[in-house]
């Protein structure tokens, strides 16, 4: 016993630091107040002249958000040019199909994105999928018929990289890029970005290159935007941005790393610590078993003067 698991734990995590501004793009609500994080990457990816971003925030902590709006304003200023506005790429079609549902929720339930801004999801496809392909998005679906997108082009593209890898080299899948121009892809996505290493990293850093150099963009032009949770290592913070850097392709100076922040602990200010129990373990449990049956107040009196030290402040409600 206790060679393996040592325990019991509590894990209590501070909330994460909240922003300043109620909704950073007023025509697509959060729905939400934003964190300190996302709200900077809103900033730096939202503005006249976005830049390469590395968003390394924990689990949970909304990261989709910090690229995805910013993504949607854009694709919203630009509704009714035609041609791909930005590619998201996933490492798995299971995360990819996850996320569809969810731009598609998102876009249905926005007035000045419904009808405006498509997005289509481009992955492999079985023989049943390809019957009930969507030719226009709904509710809960993007659109994922192939034809259909290679007639007419969504706006923002979720695909894996090596479909993408598909799409820049075969003839049927030409039409996609018809309508891109030197100006139109402004933006590549790159979810859960630790998983691209080694061999698979090589790719896709060369990928991202051949895109470029296929759209007839410069380094400097399409905004690349990775996340993850795990990336960056906090004894040397700077070897994250120094990999995105290269994977990307740009200089040093255009990628910025956005981290997490969290509120200050404000509950801790009186805390003490008490005096080890007088009372044994398990006479200790026995007591607090009977204080919850205790209708006077009284148990739970005595067990608090044992635990803590000092006596309940008779100003409290007990009974």
């Amino acid at each position: 016993p206790g060679g393996v698991f040592k325990g019991p734990y509590v894990s209590l995590s501070l909330p994460f630091a909240r922003g300043s501004r109620d909704e950073f793009f007023p025509e697509i609500p959060l729905g939400f107040p934003a964190h300190l994080h996302q709200e900077q990457a809103f900033a730096r990816l939202g503005c006249e002249q976005p830049a390469s971003t590395l968003v390394a925030t924990g689990t949970g902590s909304g990261k989709t958000e910090c690229f995805l709006f910013p993504v949607l304003d854009h694709c919203s200023r630009l509704a009714g040019e035609p041609g791909i506005k930005a590619i998201v790429l996933y490492p798995m079609n299971a995360l990819a199909t996850d996320q569809a549902g969810r731009i598609a929720r998102i876009v249905h339930r926005t007035p000045g994105l419904r009808g405006a801004v498509r997005a289509g999801l481009y992955i492999g496809e079985s023989e049943g999928e390809r019957r009930t392909a969507h030719k226009s998005m709904g509710e809960d679906h993007v659109v994922t018929d192939r034809r259909r997108m290679q007639l007419d082009p969504p706006d923002i593209l979720l695909t894996n990289y090596k479909m993408l890898d598909f799409l820049l080299l075969r003839r049927e899948d030409r039409n996609l890029w018809a309508a891109n121009d030197a100006d139109t892809l402004g933006y590549v996505v790159l979810d859960e970005f630790h998983t691209y290493d080694g061999a698979q990293g090589t790719d896709l850093a060369c990928l991202i290159r051949r895109l470029r150099a296929f759209c007839g963009r410069e380094e400097q032009d399409s905004v690349c935007v990775a996340t993850s949770a795990t990336i960056v290592d906090q004894e040397n913070p700077e070897a994250a941005r120094d990999f995105a850097t290269r994977f990307f392709g740009v200089s040093k100076s255009e990628v910025t790393t956005v981290g997490e922040a969290y509120e200050p602990e404000v509950w801790a200010g009186g805390r003490t610590t008490p005096p080890t129990p007088g009372s044994e373990p398990a006479q200790l449990l026995n007591m607090c078993v009977a204080a919850v049956e205790d209708e006077t107040g009284e148990a739970v009196r005595k067990v608090y003067q044992d635990l803590a030290g000092k006596t309940l402040d008779d100003a409290l409600d007990w009974p």
